[in-house]
């Protein structure tokens, strides 16, 4: 079996990493965290497909098989993805599944403002016959990609975006960057509100052989590798002594 990459503009997959390896202790990973392009959020669909299909054949060129999508944004457009012998797979599509398997009597979402626009969620929980009430929370990712995860702002952020949604049954952190901080956002919603972390659905999803496994884990980024490892600590508590540059891709 190949490697397995997870690809994020930033640092929010790791928190998919983190329970790939926790459910897979031995499972060869090469994170891709894109920081030195554009933010996803701020490229149209067409530049979002072709960064996307640039990082694939990157990954597909060292060795990687499989490829998890570790961002919503980047997931809105996994399926305008050139593949190839790539099997690839997004975060959307597992949390939708996720959370209409725990059957919210009321669902909130929060997310990033094109996993929200793009009406993805929207239109996939009304297939299954549920409403959803969504909030763009974009600050929130700002704040943890930057090492941030207990600061006066975040909390007034955090405060101010879920007040809408605080007595939902469910909430769905539709941003891998959110989990980070489950336990702040749990301050500012009703104490039986359940916070949906889809990250052991896309896991799930993944097909692992135990017998091939290899634990060598690469961590890259095509922004500051120093940032990163700096960024991960903080906001995942994960050491990233590994974690390099690319320079073009």
């Amino acid at each position: 079996m190949g490697r397995i990459g997870i690809i994020d503009w930033g640092i929010g997959g790791i928190g998919v990493d983190r329970r790939l390896k926790e459910k897979f202790p031995l499972a060869a990973v090469t994170y891709f965290s894109d920081t030195g392009f554009t933010p996803y959020e701020k490229t149209t669909r067409r530049e979002l497909a072709s960064r996307l299909n640039d990082v694939l054949r990157f990954l597909e060129g060292r060795g990687v098989t499989q490829v998890v999508i570790g961002c919503n944004a980047a997931s809105t457009v996994v399926e305008e993805l050139r593949t190839g012998s790539l099997e690839v797979s997004g975060v959307i599509a597992p949390a939708i599944e996720l959370a209409a398997k725990l059957k919210p009597t009321s669902l909130g979402m929060i997310a990033g403002r094109r996993t929200v626009v793009s009406g993805v969620y929207r239109r996939g929980l009304a297939a299954r016959n549920i409403g959803v009430a969504q909030r763009i929370a974009q600050p929130l990712s700002g704040f943890i990609e930057g090492g941030d995860i207990d600061s006066a702002a975040l909390h007034a952020e955090a405060k101010h975006i879920l007040a809408p949604l605080k007595k939902c049954s469910h909430i769905l952190l539709a941003c891998t960057h959110y989990p980070a901080i489950s336990g702040l956002l749990a301050k500012y919603v009703s104490p039986e509100t359940k916070l949906i972390d889809p990250a052991d659905a896309v896991v799930s999803k993944l097909s692992i052989e135990k017998s091939t496994q290899t634990n060598v884990d690469i961590f890259l980024t095509t922004g500051n590798a120093r940032e990163m490892r700096r960024a991960a600590k903080a906001a995942w508590n994960i050491e990233l002594r590994s974690a390099g540059n690319v320079r073009d891709i």
